[in-house]
């Protein structure tokens, strides 16, 4: 059985699950699923992820694995990307937390409704701008005298951040505002390997 990925290519967490798994050269399956649709609420994704959520995994042995901070540190365990320092260790995965609760909810969502739901930034709740423009800040003073989130190279931490950092702009966020974040943004995806069409924030 092939690794199989579950997941929207329009949704950042998906994102970061195909970032590290063409970084690390490990094979797998695409499966796109359309979250507008109403596809993860559907019988068959259930039986993968009964969160009805992507990304979702299917293992080569069958087993299945979601949320997708937790998938990479499944794939990235072993790996330079996650430090082997323990508090450079413990670093990541306080990013890793922050991200999905005071990041990934405010920038993606105003995206996501921005974007995808076509809404007006009258219509919707300021609380989002807010909570994101303060996420944001929070980044440019954790990137004060350092190239990368935790420890002295690309780790989870700077996959999973950058995935929805770097749409901030369809949010209606200015990441020119944030120059220490628009120049981490455009090392991570230099450090992906990113091909330069593809890339959101190069700095002046």
């Amino acid at each position: 059985m092939t690794l199989t990925v579950f997941g929207d290519s329009t949704s950042g967490n998906c994102l970061k699950v195909k970032w590290i798994l063409d970084l690390l050269e490990i094979d797998y399956q695409w499966t796109e699923i359309d979250v507008r649709s109403g596809e993860t609420r559907q019988a068959p994704f259930l039986t993968l992820n009964p969160s009805g959520q992507v990304p979702a995994v299917r293992l080569a042995d069958g087993r299945t694995l979601a949320q997708s901070n937790a998938i990479l540190t499944y794939f990235g365990e072993g790996t330079r990307l996650i430090p082997k320092d323990k508090f450079d260790r413990a670093r990541m995965f306080e990013w890793l937390f922050w991200e999905q609760y005071s990041h990934e909810p405010y920038i993606a969502v105003r995206r996501f409704q921005l974007a995808y739901l076509k809404k007006r930034p009258e219509d919707l709740s300021p609380h989002l701008k807010e909570r994101g423009d303060a996420a944001l800040a929070r980044m440019e003073t954790g990137l004060e005298n350092r190239e990368w989130l935790a420890g002295t190279d690309l780790s989870l931490a700077d996959i999973a951040l950058a995935a929805y950092t770097r749409m901030a702009g369809d949010g209606g966020f200015e990441l020119a505002d944030y120059p220490r974040v628009c120049a981490w943004v455009d090392r991570v995806e230099a450090a992906l390997g990113l091909d330069a069409s593809s890339r959101r924030c190069v700095p002046a």
